[in-house]
């Protein structure tokens, strides 16, 4: 289906990878992986057409199709959720008026015997055809399904984009991709800024997902939930494994051993040969044996040992100066992105050394709130920071603290001061986040998310600040930065806020959580543990399904006995009445669907239009009937959702 035909791509004077070749079949689901920087967004931008190899070529058949998520995108923020998501339909859209156009040339003009006019009347009929292959008639239903599996209600579709997190417009490029159903889709990082819940529903859509599936993700559940391949990029080269996350790291680890095993072996068959040509090489009886030996080692296939990337992120933060007793303090503070309430009359005392995790579902405040304490916005109420407070801040979206046409270098020389702008300690700080001499004058633009996030934390050392504020902060991180940056984390001695969604980042790391809820803040002592041992949960996936089993719960009025029989039995009345009015609305909307085709039919026919007031009412009344089929569709669609709800209680 789509064939990766020895792609090599040269950047910045060495080979990210070279002489790459596999297929993707139409039901694969593959895992790419390997560390931050080893080409694995530039292989997906290959793929997907938005980037040039420098060698090699991508084989797609006619038929197929890519979509493309990407790691970082940008909107046109006046956009309204939904107006914004059926930008996809374009196609549709642009055929909807030219159908109407034709419509209503076909019922002014008179010169039916013309060629222009049975061109009109062609054209309708492939407009037509285009349309239903496209299900037109259900763009409404279809956006507004991914929409609400995504996370977003009803009442949200017509807000404006800017008033929603990075997470929710990123919900919204999402959306737009599923919607248009591409034979092979290619995901950088999807679970970034997604909560458990609609992390959970994009699992059990991709399930059932008709067609291919290739994505970057550090996200090892995501991974084992949804792939059946990993492919591995490691110094340029692929590793291909038939296997999900987990189960390739014991592949690869087997594979390995298995190497060295047989590396040994033939190790000591290879020195048992050498040390008997060293013995006899001198003598001549044993002439013929010795060149037979040495004959049979230049024949020796050498076992190489597969390379393995393990070089990591070396760093600690500096130690913090000593700040007023109350760091920062949130009085009456609320605020609003139009109709919107995110935060409501928050009243918040954060002490020095406390170490908080913010957790919650996205869009109930957690980053806005960070965005008030950073001063990057305003806000009801007052936010006061205290005596002596030196803050650090890690952006969840990398540009908004980095500049992206600055090289890596000038990223580091324009924020550093004192013995920090001695170019030897620049390079060396730039080092131990694994940018080497060839790396230093890349432009911020062209680095990967996780190359970003690493350029990032190494601007936070350039400074001695006793507050570090960290949105995000593992988004486009492998697994080995994220466990250097938690233990560097671990030793800072300053006061920290964590936003974060990955438990095991935040195990052992926090001192305090702070859940944001619909209904306020609740403060909770102790680390993420303490905080879900507390409601008897395992993972934030558990947390967040049991919260709104009990809010569905508590909505529900008790009843027993007689009352209860009574409910259930009316429920089950109007449950079979619905079913009714579902089958003739069906059996109504097939009718229709018929009445339409056969109409289309003779609209087709030239002879059609020879009787002129004929084929006028015709025009007219094949308008009501499509209109009438639209009103079935939606009254079709109002009563299986009535349905759903009933069958649900």
């Amino acid at each position: 289906m789509f064939s990766v035909s020895k792609i090599s791509m040269f950047v910045s004077g060495k080979d990210l990878f070279k002489d790459i070749s596999f297929m993707i079949q139409p039901k694969d689901r593959i895992g790419l992986v390997g560390k931050n920087g080893a080409g694995k967004s530039t292989m997906l931008k290959i793929i997907a057409g938005f980037q040039e190899p420098s060698s090699g070529s991508i084989d797609i058949s006619n038929d197929k199709t890519v979509g493309y998520l990407p790691q970082e995108m940008h909107f046109a923020p006046s956009m309204s959720v939904y107006n914004e998501t059926i930008t996809v339909f374009a196609e549709i859209n642009k055929l909807e008026e030219e159908e109407k156009y034709i419509g209503e040339q076909l019922t002014i003009r008179t010169d039916y015997e013309s060629e222009s006019y049975h061109n009109m009347i062609d054209r309708l009929n492939d407009i037509h055809i285009r349309l239903d292959h496209l299900d037109a008639d259900k763009i409404e239903q279809k956006t507004e399904k991914i929409l609400k599996g995504l996370g977003f209600t009803r009442d949200e579709f017509d807000m404006p984009l800017s008033s929603f997190s990075g997470g929710w417009q990123m919900r919204v490029e999402l959306a737009k991709i599923l919607l248009t159903q591409p034979s092979l889709l290619l995901l950088d990082e999807p679970t970034n800024h997604l909560d458990i819940e609609s992390i959970m529903w994009l699992e059990e859509y991709f399930m059932s997902y008709p067609g291919a599936i290739m994505m970057v993700s550090h996200d090892r559940r995501f991974l084992d939930n949804i792939t059946n391949r990993t492919i591995e990029i490691v110094f340029g080269k692929i590793y291909d494994y038939p296997a999900p996350y987990t189960k390739y790291l014991t592949l690869r680890q087997e594979r390995y051993d298995n190497q060295i095993a047989t590396m040994k072996n033939q190790q000591k068959y290879i020195d048992q040969q050498e040390k008997f040509i060293t013995r006899f090489k001198a003598k001549a009886s044993k002439a013929k044996a010795v060149q037979s030996k040495i004959k049979l080692l230049e024949k020796v296939d050498r076992v190489e040992l597969d390379e393995f990337e393990t070089a990591s992120i070396q760093f600690k933060f500096p130690p913090a100066p000593r700040s007023g007793q109350l760091v920062v303090e949130a009085k009456g503070l609320s605020k609003a992105y139009g109709d919107k309430q995110v935060l409501r009359d928050v009243n918040e005392k954060i002490l020095r050394g406390e170490r908080i995790a913010f957790v919650g579902k996205n869009g109930m405040g957690k980053s806005t709130l960070i965005r008030i304490i950073t001063k990057e916005t305003d806000c009801d109420g007052e936010i006061i920071l205290g005596h002596n407070v030196e803050m650090g801040y890690y952006a969840q979206i990398q540009e908004k603290t980095l500049n992206e046409n600055d090289t890596v270098l000038q990223s580091i020389e324009n924020e550093a001061v004192g013995d920090w702008s001695k170019n030897h300690r620049i390079r060396g700080l730039l080092g131990a986040f694994l940018f080497g001499e060839e790396d230093v004058d890349k432009k911020v633009k062209v680095l990967s998310g996780g190359e970003k996030s690493r350029l990032a934390l190494a601007k936070m050392l350039l400074k001695e600040n006793n507050l570090l504020i960290l949105d995000e902060p593992t988004n486009h991180l492998d697994i080995a930065a994220k466990e250097v940056l938690k233990n560097a984390l671990i030793q800072y001695d300053g006061t920290l806020i964590v936003v974060s969604h990955d438990r095991d980042f935040l195990t052992g790391l926090t001192s305090k959580t702070l859940e944001f809820t619909a209904d306020g803040l609740k403060e909770h002592l102790g680390d993420i543990d303490e905080f879900l041992n507390k409601y008897k949960l395992d993972h934030f996936r558990e947390f967040e399904l049991n919260k709104k089993a009990e809010k569905e719960k508590s909505t529900k009025k008790p009843s027993s006995g007689k009352a209860d029989f009574e409910n259930r039995k009316n429920q089950d009345k109007e449950l079979k009445q619905l079913k009714n009015d579902l089958s003739k609305c069906e059996k109504k909307i097939a009718e229709l669907e018929d009445q339409i085709a056969k109409m289309e039919s003779n609209m087709s026919n030239p002879e059609f239009y020879e009787n002129e007031d004929a084929s006028k009412k015709a025009f007219f009344e094949h308008s009501n009937l499509k209109s009438s089929l639209d009103r079935k569709l939606n009254e079709w669609e109002k009563i299986g959702e009535k349905i759903e709800k009933l069958e649900a209680q």
